[in-house]
């Protein structure tokens, strides 16, 4: 995830965008645990590591190992963590089974997308790994807010799903979320771009009553994201390793 777009104040545990974005990869981690063999959850990208610890709160003995990936942590942040259940490390673990990789807006900040996801490919052993991959939708969207957060790219549904498909992924179901918002933000974002607005984050602390509403909206619609492949802010990616 984003640290900076923490560092203006948002808190993940309240903000709509937060709390929302976490319920299609819950619905889907839970759907991974049915199978009754606990999950290893590697975070890639992790920062907070807020979606991480979410699943495990939510998903308390169904998660067996949580490995928090950010090279962004220090020796001293990383030495409390060894051995525990809930790990911080700066590279991904070599030989993961019954393994859920998520990558939570990670791969729009790399020049090479496809060697990340090779690497993971390559640390899936067995038929049992599977993936959740979160990304900004659609280069008309790109502003000042993808300049601040230091984005190489904004994808859309061929694009996310040929790199997936380039590196070996399988089984991959695509689609966007927020799409109710997606005609205001592409207007907001077009305006301000013709006024070539400052590198700055979108994202800000809200009115309790207005995130209180866009929590409630954003949440509804994702019970069927899954149905949209037609537009949205953000674009998923999910299926096997």
């Amino acid at each position: 995830m984003d640290l900076k777009e923490l560092e203006n104040g948002v808190d993940a545990d309240t903000h709509w965008y937060y709390q929302s974005k976490k319920l299609p990869l819950l619905r889907f981690a839970n759907q991974l645990a049915r199978a009754g063999k606990p999950l290893t959850i590697i975070d890639i990208g992790a920062g907070s590591g807020f979606f991480a610890y979410e699943l495990e709160k939510t998903m308390g003995a169904a998660i067996a190992k949580v490995w928090l990936v950010d090279i962004g942590y220090s020796e001293a942040e990383m030495a409390p963590t060894c051995g525990t259940k809930i790990e911080k490390v700066h590279d991904v673990p070599t030989s993961v089974t019954n393994g859920l990789f998520i990558m939570m807006d990670v791969l729009e900040h790399l020049p090479d997308d496809l060697a990340m996801l090779q690497r993971v490919k390559a640390a899936s052993v067995g038929d049992n790994n599977y993936f959740f991959i979160t990304v900004p939708a659609f280069q008309s969207l790109w502003s000042g807010h993808d300049v601040f957060l230091e984005h190489y790219r904004r994808y859309h549904i061929p694009m996310l799903s040929g790199v997936l498909r380039q590196a070996g992924f399988r089984r991959i179901r695509n689609y966007y979320l927020y799409g109710a918002l997606f005609p205001l933000v592409w207007t907001v974002r077009r305006l301000g771009n013709m006024r070539k607005s400052a590198a700055v984050s979108n994202m800000k602390p809200m009115n309790p009553l207005v995130n209180k509403v866009l929590l409630g909206l954003n949440s509804l619609e994702m019970r069927f994201a899954r149905a949209n492949r037609v537009a949205g802010v953000t674009c998923v990616g999910e299926g096997q390793v």
